[in-house]
């Protein structure tokens, strides 16, 4: 059973990672001209700061296609003439225009470069609209081989969803695709069948029928929004809704699924505002009650899309109705609703700026998942979660992937990081102030894109602790470190090994039946024992290994 469920979190760490495995080891990797467009910020892409979005696009079930605008307001920063938007192929950008005058551009594969017709002025706020069409890239495996999945629900209805992280929005519409900018507001615009709904990301503003018998959803993001956090889901959708009494007031909460799936949602997605309190008690209140919390039913497993969060897990507990932790505290709540829902506060809140650095959002919400155990079944349970999932931990790659060419590290990043957030938690010793920490981290960058450095810098200051060692060791190297240790006339002598250079995690370990914390680093160190036959056990919520070299 156990290995049964092993065999489930694998699968779905390495669909998570499949972009990355293999291209971590520099013998092996080459990179790409297409690589350094899609992942740097190029030269004409850091000249202007994205300030609004109207995406307004027409979906064509019969024949796959997606045609429309996006308008992009931005402001100068530096003066320039040349932008880079990026569309992927087969789709393609057919005009550009800016106060109604055509601009030319030039394709380099994935990346358009728009010639503006004069150098922008610093300051000045502008807009280019950019007319596009094309068949989008079919989603192979979403949401980890993302794009379009088109499909028909049992009744024969068209059921299509959006999904694109790692690939990138550009798969489907045209944008400045690099995480290190986020839109600040955005209306989507989306014209479907007039049988159909359309749920996007935000709030709904109107619902207008067209003469041809379909109709367009208008939805309005007011919050900053990551480029693969938009998204749209079509199909026979009916709606329910409640309001969630939380740290910020009322919460709208709407929930979409099939029409004939709405009896068991109402019952199932109780798990939706257990969340919600437990989250904003750790982390803070959910970050876009201005956008309202949605969970929308899709064709595939689902995805964290700001403030419409997918969902396909089947209405059971667990991952597909499985307990990856093997310890069955995972079968006490959907695993979709909870991860992908965590995501709204480590992903979506607060962003990565390079890919390279996914870990800032799945190792801390793939740790939000014990805190949700935590809230609800206690400490101990928390614990023992974390720790069952450590049986997938590979360590055959570094967590952190290479910047500037869009490639994310290793899978580790889910099992393996949640474990390092919790060994932390472990030497800050004090619950107050790490859930003060967590908090602070969602308020201290609210509504920004940060990089590794931001978050361990963070961490450093506010646990009193220089964790830069701990940090290098767990996400830079594929090493996990051990405690080596002997006893030799009534002294115990220990130091760190398999570790980067001046290691310093320190370590509570139970000596001779007593709670003891020790501050080993790389050199040997000793203290005085007691007693003919001591003992000592490494405290197992640290995720190390020891070697007792007497034995």
């Amino acid at each position: 059973m156990k290995r049964h469920f092993t065999g489930i979190l694998a699968a779905f760490l390495v669909g998570f990672s499949a972009n990355a495995q293999g291209l971590l080891n520099k013998s092996e990797t080459v990179f790409t001209h297409q690589d350094t467009l899609r992942g740097s910020i190029t030269k004409e892409r850091a000249w202007w700061d994205l300030k609004y979005y109207h995406l307004d696009i027409k979906v064509n079930p019969a024949d796959r296609t997606i045609t429309g605008s996006n308008t992009v307001r931005y402001t100068v920063l530096t003066e320039s003439n040349r932008m880079q938007i990026d569309l992927q192929q087969p789709m393609n950008i057919t005009k550009v225009t800016q106060n109604g005058k055509e601009l030319k551009f030039e394709r380099d594969g994935n990346a358009f470069f728009i010639t503006l017709l004069e150098n922008q002025k610093i300051g000045d706020t502008k807009e280019i609209v950019v007319s596009f069409d094309g068949v989008p890239k079919e989603a192979v495996r979403p949401p980890w081989d993302g794009g379009i999945t088109w499909q028909k629900d049992k009744n024969g209805k068209d059921f299509i969803a959006s999904s694109c992280q790692g690939l990138g929005a550009s798969v489907w519409w045209p944008c400045k695709d690099h995480m290190y900018d986020e839109v600040e507001n955005m209306l989507i615009s989306v014209n479907v069948p007039g049988h159909l709904t359309d749920v996007s990301n935000g709030r709904l503003q109107s619902v207008k029928k067209q003469k041809d018998g379909t109709k367009t959803f208008n939805w309005y993001v007011a919050n900053p929004i990551n480029n693969y956090g938009v998204n749209i889901n079509i199909g026979d959708y009916v709606n329910f809704s409640e309001k969630f009494k939380g740290e910020k007031g009322d919460l709208d909460c709407n929930y979409y699924v099939l029409r004939d799936d709405l009896a068991k949602a109402k019952e199932h997605f109780k798990d939706a505002p257990k969340m919600l309190k437990a989250f904003e008690s750790w982390f803070g209140p959910y970050p876009f009650y201005e956008d309202s919390y949605k969970l929308v039913e899709v064709p595939y497993l689902g995805m964290e899309h700001q403030s419409s969060v997918t969902y396909g897990n089947n209405f059971t507990k667990g991952y597909n109705g499985n307990d990856m932790s093997g310890t069955g505290w995972g079968l006490k709540f959907d695993y979709i609703i909870i991860h992908e829902s965590g995501h709204e506060w480590f992903a979506n809140n607060i962003t990565y700026k390079d890919i390279a650095d996914m870990w800032i959002h799945e190792s801390f919400t793939t740790y939000s998942e014990s805190l949700f155990i935590e809230y609800y079944y206690g400490k101990d349970a928390a614990s023992e979660y974390l720790r069952g999932i450590r049986k997938v931990i590979t360590n055959k790659k570094p967590i952190i992937g290479y910047y500037d060419v869009n490639t994310e590290g290793s899978g580790d990043m889910y099992p393996k990081g949640a474990n390092i957030i919790h060994t932390i938690r472990q030497v800050v010793n004090d619950d107050a102030k790490w859930k003060s920490i967590l908090r602070g981290l969602n308020s201290t960058f609210y509504h920004q894109t940060v990089t590794t450095k931001q978050i361990e810098d963070y961490l450093t200051e506010k646990s009193g602790i220089d964790l830069s060692p701990v940090f290098d060791q767990y996400l830079r190297t594929a090493q996990v470190p051990t405690f080596e240790y002997y006893f030799k006339d009534q002294k115990l002598v220990y130091h760190w090994i398999n570790c980067v250079e001046k290691f310093n995690l320190p370590l509570k370990v139970n000596l001779n039946g007593v709670e003891t914390w020790l501050k080993p680093t790389t050199d040997w160190q000793a203290e005085n024992v007691k007693g003919e036959k001591p003992t000592l056990t490494v405290d197992k919520n640290f995720y190390v290994t020891e070697y007792n070299i007497t034995d």
